[in-house]
């Protein structure tokens, strides 16, 4: 049986076992795929439509490394921002001693010790979020762990939108239409019907009703769908031009558009030097037990989303792994995606 057989059984298994609905995978090297393919079907229901190439995925927390890191790539080529900067400098409501030495890389590498998310329901709005994100206790002493955060990413986006004086989904487009990718924030309602349904989270003042193409994270919702951390919405083809951009780069070529070349690309995927980490600037690195599974290279990258998304890359073996799924539609439990992302990347090691 060949890697892709073996890969397409795991999948074919994991939406019989009703771990996902639907899927798409997009496996490639940096001259272009080397498999695509549609599984399952838009929801569980006997009547829901096919999967497609054109079904456009609630692209999660991969939001964090495509939208908001590879706008700080631009932001910090040309000179709008340092990663040494303080976050101090930018919001009026962070402020405490132990918050002082906060820097913008220590956001993007989750090393500022904000909590992953607030204690009480989500603010309605730009300005509550700041107040609220800059006067909660710190959970450690920045850059003494990782602790993953959404509330950094908000806060990133709000800096991004800041410094350019443009909202955030403006910025993604400026860097990322040139690729021909078409990931987009704020589906148009023309759209909408493409999108693999989702359902929202009990404790999500949407709950009780389906979301198609409508952000599947509360926090995204609050802010008018685009977010620093999630809101992004795609198609795998879409994240596979964004991952060959990326693995030309992490392989050295030089004719790539910027702010995609080798040396900021290296820099923001190198990993965090912070006790424990495997974190890089807005990406994760290689680690065995986690989602890439035991077969990639030290140098790989990637990154994954709640709603059952996930993005790596491997310089070394010069290949990308786009897997969509929209897991968050009645599907099986992180740990259940977990496993099949595990399986799905072993299987596909000798390709």
């Amino acid at each position: 049986m060949t890697p892709i057989e073996t890969a397409r059984r795991i999948l074919e298994r994991a939406i019989a076992d009703r771990k996902f609905p639907a899927a798409y995978v997009d496996v490639g090297s940096s001259a272009g795929p080397l498999w695509s393919e549609a599984f399952g079907t838009l929801t569980f229901d006997n009547d829901s439509p096919r999967t497609s190439g054109a079904t456009l995925f609630d692209l999660a927390s991969l939001t964090k490394p495509l939208a908001t890191a590879t706008i700080f790539m631009e932001l910090t080529r040309t000179g709008r921002v340092g990663l040494d900067d303080p976050v101090s400098r930018f919001f009026a409501d962070w402020r405490s001693v132990d918050r002082e030495r906060v820097t913008i890389g220590d956001l993007l590498e989750h090393a500022s010790g904000l909590a992953a998310r607030l204690v009480d329901a989500p603010p309605s709005g730009r300005r509550e979020f700041e107040h609220e994100i800059g006067r909660m206790r710190l959970e450690s002493a920045p850059r003494d762990k990782a602790i993953y955060s959404d509330l950094g990413f908000i806060l990133l986006g709000f800096l991004a939108a800041d410094v350019s004086g443009a909202p955030l989904p403006d910025l993604f487009d400026r860097v990322v239409i040139p690729l021909d990718a078409g990931t987009r924030f704020n589906l148009p309602p023309e759209l909408r019907p493409l999108a693999a349904p989702t359902r929202p989270l009990a404790e999500d003042a949407r709950r009780g009703r389906t979301l198609q193409g409508e952000v599947h994270d509360n926090y995204a919702a609050a802010l008018g769908g685009a977010a620093g951390h999630a809101g992004l919405f795609g198609s795998a083809r879409d994240v596979g031009v964004f991952a060959r951009t990326m693995l030309r780069a992490a392989r050295g070529a030089a004719d790539n558009p910027p702010p995609f070349r080798p040396e900021t690309v290296e820099r923001f995927t190198r990993r965090s030097r912070v006790p424990g980490s495997t974190r890089a600037l807005g990406w994760d690195t290689m680690l065995p037990t986690s989602s890439c599974g035991t077969q990639m290279s030290a140098a790989a990258f990637g990154h994954v989303g709640f709603t059952g998304t996930s993005l790596w890359i491997d310089p070394v073996r010069d290949r990308y792994f786009v897997l969509l799924t929209n897991r968050a539609c009645g599907g099986g439990s992180l740990d259940d995606m977990r496993a099949v992302r595990r399986s799905f990347h072993d299987a596909l090691a000798p390709l």
